[in-house]
């Protein structure tokens, strides 16, 4: 029903991490000196030659982005389009390095770990930003733990390291009643949502889309979910005008609420990640409207 089933779990037991050292450096300052040379030759005037040196400093913003389940569905598209923007991509997985070829997967750094148990210090400095696509299904304690809990950690963490800008994949409500609200998926979520927002009131980002689609790769498969997405998305996109007296009926929007591309969930992340003016909670309208900045 949610968007995130395909989203990488993290479970309680401890999984050995691959030592990744990285300088900090969030922000470059290059100073550079240099020399002027004026020279007149007017009318009674007599050539003079000087030289000052001048002080020039530049601020160079390098991004260096956390994607947290870089190697589940949602995450590596996040990864994919992050490296093709020229962002700096650590991924923080159980999974680790995804076994599938491709150009892309060579231009990050693969990290094999816990939410729960890994040594942050390997991880997170020099950060700009963290983006946490963890989530996923089972009992309802499972779902607290694994959609509330673990986000919790990694926004305290990130907080604590000094990241400027925490990043969340949430999940749509759907228009549920709220006894179906209270399952531990959605209260996991919005629990994780409470936690960006209020440690990160000005930078913190919640994308709340619905069924996401794109092609979904499972034990070296590739399963097409875009052939039920895609046209879904444009039939109900084209019909919405006539099925918005529907959207106040409880649950409406599980078959309303038009699906989103896993690209478009990847590119406003981008936005996010680009554009410090962008916070707060993004509806499914919003993150189309991110993703089309991006791709303008």
């Amino acid at each position: 029903m949610a968007s995130f089933s395909f989203l990488p779990a993290i479970s309680a037991s401890s999984t050995a991490l691959t030592r990744v050292v990285f300088p900090a450096r969030p922000t470059l300052q290059l100073k550079r000196r240099f020399a002027v040379r004026s020279s007149y030759a007017e009318a009674g005037t007599r050539d003079d030659y000087s030289s000052a040196p001048i002080d020039v400093v530049a601020d160079v913003k390098n991004e260096r982005v956390v994607v947290l389940g870089g190697s589940g569905f949602v995450g590596s598209a996040i990864c994919k389009a992050a490296v093709s923007k020229g962002i700096e991509v650590i991924s923080l997985s159980r999974s680790g390095r995804p076994t599938y070829p491709s150009s892309w997967v060579d231009q990050v750094t693969w990290v094999s770990g816990d939410v729960f148990y890994v040594n942050w210090d390997e991880v997170l400095v020099g950060a700009t930003a963290v983006v946490s696509t963890l989530g996923g299904f089972g009992s309802d304690e499972q779902m607290k733990r694994i959609n509330g809990e673990g986000n919790v950690v990694a926004v305290n963490a990130a907080k604590e390291y000094g990241i400027p800008k925490f990043i969340l994949i949430s999940v749509h409500d759907y228009n549920l009643p709220p006894f179906l609200l209270s399952s531990g998926y959605f209260t996991g979520k919005r629990k994780a949502e409470s936690e960006v927002l209020s440690k990160y009131p000005n930078s913190g980002v919640v994308l709340r889309p619905a069924f996401i689609y794109g092609k979904r790769r499972v034990d070296g498969f590739e399963i097409p979910l875009d052939l039920v997405g895609e046209p879904a998305e444009r039939i109900l996109r084209a019909l919405e005008n006539f099925t918005k007296p529907l959207n106040s009926l409880p649950a409406s929007d599980l078959l309303l609420a038009p699906p989103v591309s896993v690209d478009d969930v990847a590119l406003a992340v981008i936005n996010a990640i680009k554009d410090d003016d962008e916070f707060g909670i993004f509806t499914i309208d919003q993150i189309k409207e991110a993703a089309q900045k991006v791709r303008a």
